[in-house]
């Protein structure tokens, strides 16, 4: 007979914020990886801290950050408003502590929960914060979540600002490596997100002038777009279009809050419908909206206040609402693309004009594919059932 295993008081257990991060990383960072792969857990310690020097520079504090990965230690500098002196150790060891709960603060950031920089602290073997503001500078220094040492508030002419020292730990990350193709792409999603900020990683330097103009331009061959990239900003949001004379699928690039949502969500569905929907209203003609999105690459950006993620590593949106007077994701994109994309192509009749082309050949291209599909799928049955040994 099986022996009943006891349930007690003592079976139940409460861990403390650095251990059940420790226990479960997964919730926290989605995988652990080695680094072989751009969402491994290596990658989203790095973004949770550059997460915090973007919501400075979106803030309008401190218009450069610096990055430097050598080895296995990661150093991240901005020069934003720095921590609150007095907070320093909180603030990264204090889970739901943060500056990102008062909205006024922070309306559309990214690290919401109050999470990320304690991930990191707890994931990592060596963890040091340093604020410098008003000429005080305050260091922590941490192993495994542990506060080690703290110095300061003293005095110092540096300049203001934060800087996080982290090497991941080892034990948990097993045998990892930070490849450079990920990081500088990951660098590269975050200037073209947030024009005029300048990131200097290990001495190379990222900046974009035209947003999301610049990422279509810079990773496709601009010879290969059918017209010149379709480029509409508005308030919370930004949007991108162009279509491929060469390519056949669709290609998107989605981001919330300067997060790029790879999977997509509640705001690049929208922005797929809205895309249909002006583009046959503007032509006056009911178009296949398989014909219409064929060939296209573009990207969208929105700002959400409070943005509801369906993960912590905040790869897809759930949020249906703006978030303050605003009307829902849906309706807001499908406003605005409906308006500007219809304006735009008013005003380009060459762009335009081609855009109809590209669509009428699609249309031409799916109908002869169909008709040969069926004539497939007819002799195919025939085929059958002149074959004697078949029973009817």
């Amino acid at each position: 007979m099986a022996q009943e295993s006891q349930y007690t008081e003592d079976n139940i257990r409460s861990l403390d914020w650095k251990e059940h991060i420790r226990l479960r990383p997964g919730m926290y960072i989605g995988k652990l990886g080695d680094g072989s792969s751009a969402d491994d857990g290596i990658y989203i310690l790095l973004k949770e801290v550059i997460d915090n020097c973007i919501d400075e520079f979106v803030m309008g504090a401190g218009k450069t950050i610096e990055i430097s990965i050598k080895d296995k230690v990661v150093k991240v500098r901005d020069y934003g408003r720095g921590i609150p002196l007095g907070k320093v150790v909180d603030v990264v060891s204090k889970m739901n502590t943060g500056g990102k709960y008062d909205s006024r603060a922070f309306k559309k950031s990214v690290g919401l929960n109050g999470v990320g920089t304690k991930a990191v602290n707890a994931l990592s073997s060596f963890f040091e914060v340093q604020s410098s503001r008003d000429n005080q500078l305050k260091t922590a220094q941490f192993s495994s979540g542990n506060l080690e040492s703290e110095v300061g508030p003293e005095e110092t002419s540096k300049r203001k600002g934060t800087k996080v020292t982290f090497i991941p730990d080892e034990t948990i990350f097993k045998n990892y490596k930070y490849r450079n193709e990920y990081v500088e792409r990951m660098l590269r999603n975050y200037v073209y997100l947030n024009p005029g900020l300048t990131i200097i990683y290990n001495g190379e330097k990222f900046h974009s002038e035209n947003g999301l103009k610049d990422l279509l331009e810079d990773n496709n061959n601009v010879e290969d777009m059918l017209y010149p990239v379709i480029h509409l900003k508005g308030e919370d949001i930004e949007v991108a279009i162009t279509h491929s004379k060469t390519q056949y699928s669709e290609e998107y690039h989605s981001f919330v809050n300067g997060q790029h949502t790879t999977h997509g969500g509640t705001h690049q569905a929208a922005f797929r419908e809205a895309i249909v929907k002006t583009i046959r209203d503007f032509y006056g003609k009911s178009y296949d909206a398989s014909d219409i999105r064929k060939s296209i690459i573009s990207a969208i950006s929105i700002k959400v206040m409070e943005p509801v993620f369906e993960s912590q590593t905040k790869t897809k949106l759930g949020s249906t609402d703006m978030g303050g007077d605003f009307p829902t994701v849906r309706t807001y994109i499908n406003d605005f693309v409906g308006k500007y994309l219809d304006n735009y192509l008013h005003k380009n009749a060459e762009t335009a004009e081609k855009l109809q082309r590209k669509i009428m050949m699609a249309e031409k291209e799916r109908k002869e594919l169909s008709g040969i599909r069926k004539l497939a799928r007819d002799r195919a049955k025939k085929a059958s059932l002149h074959n004697k040994k078949l029973r009817d």
